[in-house]
């Protein structure tokens, strides 16, 4: 398995309390995403011995002239043979500075819930773009998916440099190119473009001596020093009760504390909250966490809130603000990715996860199937299958509290799973 190596610099302890990035890659086929991977891996030296002895005998048995970083991440046997990236691959590593997840993630068309699986939980994508064919059909693709993800921070990184001789005028032209699609078909609030060459290193750990024109810094340097604080929703308070705590104890004998992950906002002893569905108003007796009291607890903290006044809430119920509280309807219009081979029905019956709440609903529309190649909604299309991207209309038997996903990506989401198989069909994104 392949894992990551904590540096002597730094101690477990203060490895623990390090700020976590995850980040996802994404390009067409051979762009290089799973070398580009393993350059970060091997590089910053969190590669275990016995894995790099591994890589080494199988690039000899496959005729390769340099060692194949790819197969670092390319775990499945057929992503081997076939030099292409099927599943998505989840690796661990660490700096001084940050510790990261990566999400490798196919470029092909027909893996898109793939894709949309790795980025779902990602702070930052890496988009990867082949200097020699700069802006192609897929690199569009993949940067609507990205921005339908309401990923922030979006990393362009112009592969492949050594075979344009590092040339400053392609790395402007891609650049330029990139940057009229992106402001044409989605907001950016956070882009960076970096020219690279994973086979060789050059700009991805350290800076290249190569393209003494650029100077904004390697890749890993952008991945350790991307804010990321405010990528969480501060304002809204939003807790979704994931379980009830009942000691039943001598020294806990009235405790009732309700456990869950915070998704929005900042939560203070003492703050005026509603609780949903019952509507009804309290106030944050206190926040207890494994260690004891907390002061304060934002997001994605997992803590303990008391509450003032005894109100029946369990699993499923939403604590929230008393000023900003969220959308509360039964009528819901979600941008889909369906991930199932049995194509979604009109009428269909499918069993809801949104935050820790379990409903039931029924599909009443489909109202388009966006065209993965062109990116236009096709309105006459009432057919979605597996990979397809879809804008529906739900119903569900209990009302929803929830907020838009470009605003919270937590109570904003929701997956549809189906109640006689159990399989997650689709993953959905609320307007």
């Amino acid at each position: 398995m392949t894992g990551f190596t904590v540096d002597r610099k730094f101690s477990s302890k203060a490895y623990l309390g390090m700020e976590l990035l995850r980040f996802t890659t994404a390009g067409s086929v051979d762009d290089g995403k799973s070398t580009l991977i393993g350059r970060l891996l091997y590089d910053s030296k969190s590669i275990f011995e016995d894995q790099l002895d591994a890589v080494k005998r199988a690039t000899v048995q496959r005729g390769g002239e340099h060692i194949n970083l790819a197969l670092f991440t390319d775990g499945l046997r057929a992503e081997r043979e076939q030099g292409i990236t099927i599943d998505v691959a989840y690796r661990y590593f660490a700096t001084p500075l940050r510790k990261f997840i990566i999400a490798d993630t196919p470029g092909h068309i027909q893996y898109t819930r793939n894709m949309v699986t790795g980025a779902s939980t990602a702070n930052a994508a890496i988009i990867l773009i082949d200097a020699r064919n700069g802006v192609i059909e897929q690199t569009h693709r993949h940067a609507y998916l990205a921005s339908l993800l309401g990923i922030p921070h979006i990393i362009v990184c112009i592969n492949k440099m050594d075979l344009v001789d590092f040339r400053q005028d392609v790395f402007e032209t891609i650049k330029k190119d990139f940057s009229s699609f992106a402001t044409r078909v989605f907001p950016v609030r956070d882009l960076h473009f970096i020219p690279i060459s994973a086979l060789l290193g050059d700009n991805v750990v350290s800076i290249s001596t190569k393209m003494d024109w650029y100077n904004e810094g390697a890749l890993l340097h952008v991945l350790e020093t991307i804010p990321i604080n405010q990528d969480h929703d501060l304002v809204n308070q939003r807790f979704p009760v994931q379980y009830v705590i009942r000691p039943e104890t001598v020294e806990h004998h009235d405790y009732r504390g309700y456990a869950g992950r915070v998704a929005g906002g900042m939560f203070h002893p003492g703050d005026k909250v509603m609780v949903f569905p019952v509507g009804l108003k309290t106030e944050i007796s206190s926040i207890d966490a494994f260690k004891g009291s907390l002061d304060v607890a934002y997001p994605p903290m997992s803590v303990t809130l008391t509450l003032k006044d005894d109100i029946d809430i369990s699993r499923g119920d939403l604590i929230a603000g008393i000023d900003r509280q969220p959308k509360n309807t039964n009528e819901i219009n979600a941008l889909i990715c369906w991930m199932n081979p049995k194509p979604m029905q009109v009428n269909g019956k499918y069993a809801v996860k949104h935050a820790t709440k379990d409903v039931r609903c029924l599909v009443k529309d489909i109202d388009y199937v966006l065209n993965i190649n062109t990116l236009k909604e096709d309105k006459q299309n009432k057919k979605v299958g597996m990979n397809d991207i879809a804008r529906v209309q739900l119903k569900t038997i209990n009302p929803l509290f929830y907020d838009p996903y470009t605003q919270n990506r937590i109570t904003g989401s929701l997956i549809l799973i189906d109640e006689l198989t159990n399989e997650t069909v689709a993953a959905g994104m609320i307007l």
